[in-house]
């Protein structure tokens, strides 16, 4: 497996050019995905960039950030909120593949966040995905967008986790992972980056 030596810096590049050229419909991921996927199964992975994400179908970072197979490595959950099997696999992209970039991408429209707002009663596993994002609802202020206010926490309040998780917080230290977040805008297209950038 070769090991990624891309900075974050570089990383964070590609996926602002790739999403400029996927909002405009100018995707230039055209590889020959048998040939690539060849590739891959010879030399292995070598992801450059570590998206967290919603499991929602309107989601795929590969074409939100027009890249092709090998290029990202992808947790999705409801929510884009992280519990032990998630934080492990983010762990592992970290400390194994030395993914030097981490993206929590959030988005409008946020089934999860909605339901959390909301107070639907969740059953069975539903329930630990709203329990997750209940402490991003504000109520301290009166928002115009309770909804969207509800989904930029979030965002934030797991990239905080993230940053406190002590395999995360080490690679951070040691100046080789930077962790972001972001937000999807389903309309547009357009991902809008809110934190300190590398």
């Amino acid at each position: 497996m070769e090991i990624n030596m891309m900075t974050a810096e570089s990383a964070l590049k590609l996926l602002m050019e790739g999403n400029k050229r996927s909002i405009f419909g100018y995707m230039e991921r055209g590889e020959n995905f048998r040939e690539r996927r060849e590739e891959l199964s010879q030399k292995g992975q070598s992801p450059f960039a570590l998206i967290i994400c919603c499991s929602d179908s309107r989601v795929v970072p590969e074409i939100i950030f027009d890249q092709g197979i090998g290029d990202l490595f992808v947790v999705r959950t409801a929510g884009n909120v992280l519990d032990q099997v998630g934080f492990g696999s983010v762990e592992y992209g970290a400390e194994h593949l030395h993914i030097p970039l981490i993206i929590v991408l959030g988005h409008e429209q946020c089934g999860a966040v909605k339901a959390a707002i909301d107070g639907e009663e969740a059953h069975g596993c539903l329930k630990a995905i709203i329990e997750k994002i209940k402490p991003a609802i504000d109520t301290t202020k009166k928002p115009k967008d309770p909804y969207e206010a509800c989904a930029d926490n979030n965002i934030r309040n797991t990239v905080a986790e993230l940053k406190n998780n002590a395999v995360i917080k080490k690679l951070i230290d040691q100046n080789s992972l930077t962790v972001l977040g972001a937000k999807y805008r389903i309309f547009t297209g357009e991902v809008e980056f809110f934190t300190e950038r590398p």
